[in-house]
């Protein structure tokens, strides 16, 4: 049996950032909004045991997972980016069938697992439309932490006709149509070389779907739980990295999502070792932002924008966890502001839509680290010149609307699309109970 990976080009999305407990949970005191938002995991060993494993066995004590325990087969694997072709021990986890609660128009899995030397994953996904048809299995990663055995990659040229995988996205070709996901499941084959005693461990395995309508604008919102309430998190400037190293793609514009990925991972304590930035030329100040560009980089994206591989990557830091969402409203994050969970949000947008900016995007990644008393967004924003430059203070109207809208128009008057509030979430894996809380209201356990 081969498994080939399709290196057709496809187009890239807007919104990449490259220049639930199940169901929407909420806490008590939440106001009711209505979203199509609806994050869906397996995270206990009862998530894992109501799956259906073949070679794989659950690990209950500690943080709960999955291994590979007895090889299901051997596999051929060709890696697209090496053309290396290599045999690989390998062992399957099916997810139940989870029926959206909101047929949805879009998925985004992501995931957190161990995969040490000799080990790597596919996570594919399966669509069940609203007409009662499948589509076929998509691979919607081949992914190890290190990029020793295997280069980390999406695949490309995925689609039937009525949906197709952008990167990281499954979504329906045409909204307007009709079609829609009404259910869908999630496979993970985790492979190890053979007659390795190595195993991945897979801890957390999820998606989001939504179907957020079309809209230029969004409600405005209030301050709320976090007005004049700022985590403490590291400043770091992506565009002093311009130029370094071209194979992560040349450094400045391109690392907006691995330089806010590595801001928020060290404001939970975590860092890179000495031995891990050993590679990285100590002529370039703040290693750790390039040794993260490194390990967020997709091979077939060509760029550190994946936004599952930069969720991936803060769970490879012992303790956290990482996921990919929606968030419906500012009110949500600042909910999690209070509880010291700070954001990394997508978003894009024209010079003059944000004030303070100074640049326009169209696609980058920031961090929400809190508000000011007036409810205003306190963001560390890495498109700046310096360290010292990052802490901005952006118009939470302003905000608000770049950030939530499904469509805009760019400076030239075209219309183009939005990201509708996707967001990073890292937090730790025994979060508090106000962390649990704030989590629980945005639809994540």
């Amino acid at each position: 049996m081969t498994l080939g990976a399709a290196t057709a080009t496809g187009a890239d999305r807007e919104g990449r950032g490259h220049g639930h407990g199940r169901g929407r949970g909420r806490d008590d005191d939440a106001p009711a909004t209505e979203s199509t938002i609806e994050y869906t995991a397996w995270v206990t060993a009862a998530d894992w045991r109501a799956g259906t494993g073949r070679g794989v066995a659950v690990r209950p004590s500690g943080r709960a997972g999955i291994t590979l325990a007895r090889p299901e087969g051997t596999v051929d694997y060709t890696d697209p980016h090496t053309g290396r072709t290599a045999a690989w021990e390998y062992a399957t986890w099916l997810s139940p069938v989870h029926t959206a609660a909101v047929p949805a128009t879009e998925l985004i899995a992501s995931w957190n697992a161990d995969t040490p030397a000799g080990t790597f994953l596919r996570i594919e996904a399966l669509a069940t439309y609203a007409d009662g048809t499948d589509s076929p299995w998509y691979t919607l990663g081949v992914w190890a932490a290190g990029d020793e055995d295997i280069r980390r990659t999406s695949v490309d040229g995925q689609g039937d006709g009525t949906s197709s995988v952008w990167t990281d996205t499954l979504a329906v070709d045409d909204a307007a149509s009709g079609s829609r996901i009404a259910a869908w499941r999630l496979r993970l084959t985790l492979h190890r070389a053979p007659g390795s005693a190595a195993t991945p461990t897979v801890w957390r395995l999820g998606a989001m779907t939504s179907d957020v309508p079309d809209r230029f604008e969004v409600p405005a919102s209030e301050p709320g739980a976090a007005a004049g309430r700022e985590v403490s998190v590291p400043r770091y400037s992506q565009n002093i990295h311009i130029g370094q190293y071209p194979e992560y793609d040349n450094g400045g514009e391109a690392w907006c999502s691995p330089t806010s990925s590595q801001m928020i991972i060290e404001s939970w304590g975590h860092r890179p070792t000495a031995e891990q930035l050993a590679w990285v030329d100590p002529a370039f100040a703040d290693p750790q932002v390039c040794h993260a560009a490194r390990y967020t980089f997709d091979h077939q994206y060509g760029g550190c924008g994946n936004w599952p591989f930069n969720a991936a990557y803060a769970a490879t830091y012992e303790g956290l966890q990482g996921v990919v969402t929606r968030i419906a409203s500012l009110a949500d994050a600042e909910r999690l502001v209070a509880a010291g969970i700070p954001l990394i949000t997508s978003q894009s947008f024209h010079e003059a839509e944000l004030d303070g900016a100074g640049y326009g995007t169209s696609g980058h990644l920031m961090t929400v680290i809190g508000f000011t008393a007036d409810g205003d967004v306190v963001a560390n924003d890495p498109a700046s010149d310096s360290n010292d430059a990052v802490r901005r203070v952006y118009p939470r109207r302003q905000f608000e609307n770049i950030w939530l809208r499904t469509k805009r128009h760019d400076a030239s008057g075209a219309v183009r699309s939005g990201t509708g509030g996707v967001c990073y979430l890292y937090f730790p894996a025994r979060p508090t109970h106000a962390q649990r809380a704030a989590l629980a209201a945005v639809g994540v356990r």
